[in-house]
């Protein structure tokens, strides 16, 4: 009985969360793609050396995913704190007609349990029709003869299955402690409630911007300056970098509104002033996570550039070492740095739907007050695209000190066409920020005006 219902939750809410179970699903793809890699590599016609080479290679792709592992544990968590906010009304009813916690928290766990498997398979499934696209990356990178081959790795499969459960385990934990903690009164109104500012939020904006000044001084002069102590401080240094940016886009968040004031001709053009005032709301409160995303894409931009430098552009250069040698290195840090993006990208996502479903009032209003629903989808992308444009536009000025080191580095060792590799890899970010913004404003409208197609 309980698992059926669990079951029926789950494809019934598939199309309304279809980010977070393509966010699974990738995560699934990618996770066995990069630990099959090395099988698939194996499978060609490889000589004696270049075997040597991709044996340890695969060797060292398979402990640093442990790594990638911990990147969407932070994603399945988040998301799957948003679906329970979603949902909390749903769960109160469930208490209020009789149900105990007990059972609502097995509910809880079987339609996780339920969306992990699905996820899961499908996430193989294309990893293992997806071999030869990912076996071409690879062979790319290593400079190795590409044939067109469908593996399956059972020890990349297993593993991957292993890193599902920890990550599902973990993210069903936290859900089921949420839902306990909280009574009927607040599960109702869970989901209209707005979180509490918290942490450097509460500061004053003067000592934010101050602070802020400070951390990024220095966090990108060490960068530029003392690249050694950068390297090994890079953990505290990241997060110094994280807590800078989180409090800069909580001050523009407060001074925007402030500046556009001085030119009420444009400031009552529209829902003008209806955005900011959207946008004001939802970064004061989650400016720490826009934050996160965006030092995560920014590392990403950094980590895929120094792979492509250290692998495809040794092999034109004018260097000692050879491209084979730092193959494994520069194919560690493509992935990563694909992850990374990934992984930011679908956390933006999640974070305009969790603003969307708390918007659904507001929007609501709008309508009855006769704002028209093209008004009130220019409104929807301009919010939106906001959120998704200030995290990469500002990933992209961290990155001009990040890149300096990575350029440094890169033609010390003698890489070649370092500028193309950057514009390339900029370039495909952008891209799939773009995707990931498309898909965001139209299930985002699709929630804010459930009358109108899309």
């Amino acid at each position: 009985m309980i698992l059926k219902l669990a079951v029926r939750n789950v494809l019934r809410s598939a199309h309304d969360y279809s980010v977070y179970f393509a966010t699974l699903a990738f995560a699934a793809c990618l996770l066995y793609s990069f630990t099959a890699s090395g099988d698939y590599l194996l499978s060609l016609d490889l000589t004696a050396d270049q075997r040597g080479i991709y044996e340890s290679a695969s060797m060292i792709t398979q402990a640093f995913s442990v790594f990638s592992a911990l990147v969407f544990a932070f994603l399945v968590t988040y998301a799957n704190r948003f679906i329970l906010r979603r949902r909390s009304r749903e769960f109160a009813t469930y208490g209020i007609m009789g149900m105990e916690p007990a059972t609502m928290a097995r509910i809880l766990v079987y339609e996780g349990c339920v969306a992990a498997v699905v996820a899961l398979a499908v996430g193989m499934l294309v990893g293992v029709l997806a071999s030869p696209l990912f076996g071409a990356v690879a062979a790319f990178v290593f400079d190795a003869p590409w044939q067109l081959l469908f593996v399956f790795s059972a020890d990349a499969a297993l593993w991957t299955a292993e890193c599902f459960a920890g990550l599902m385990v973990l993210a069903l934990a936290l859900e089921v402690r949420s839902l306990r903690k909280h009574s009927l009164l607040e599960l109702l109104d869970a989901d209209s409630t707005p979180e509490q500012p918290k942490g450097t939020a509460r500061l004053s904006v003067g000592f934010q911007t101050l602070l802020a000044v400070v951390l990024l001084a220095v966090v990108w002069g060490s960068c530029l300056f003392q690249p050694v102590q950068f390297i090994v401080w890079i953990l505290p240094m990241g997060v110094a970098a994280v807590l800078a940016t989180g409090m800069l886009f909580r001050v523009w968040a407060i001074r925007r509104p402030e500046r556009a004031r001085r030119r009420p001709d444009r400031l009552l053009v529209g829902l003008r002033l209806f955005d900011l005032r959207q946008l004001q709301a939802r970064m004061s409160l989650s400016a720490n996570a826009m934050a996160c995303t965006c030092v995560l894409i920014a590392v990403a931009v950094c980590m895929m550039v120094a792979g492509l430098a250290f692998s495809v552009g040794m092999r034109d250069g004018f260097g000692q070492l050879s491209s084979h040698t730092l193959a494994p290195i520069g194919y560690v840090g493509i992935f990563y740095g694909i992850t990374f993006l990934v992984a930011a990208a679908a956390v933006l996502a999640l974070q305009q739907l969790a603003g969307a479903a708390d918007d659904r009032q507001a929007y609501r209003m709008l309508g009855n007050l006769g704002c028209d629903a093209a008004m009130m989808r220019r409104s929807i992308r301009s919010q939106v695209g906001t959120c998704f444009a200030l995290p990469m536009a500002f990933a992209l000025v961290h990155d001009v000190f990040g890149l300096a080191l990575v350029a440094f580095l890169a033609y010390t060792l003698g890489s070649a066409q370092f500028p193309v590799i950057v514009a390339g890899v900029v370039g495909v970010t952008v891209a799939l920020l773009g995707v990931y913004y498309l898909i965001t404003c139209r299930e985002c409208g699709r929630m804010l005006l459930p009358q109108e197609s899309e």
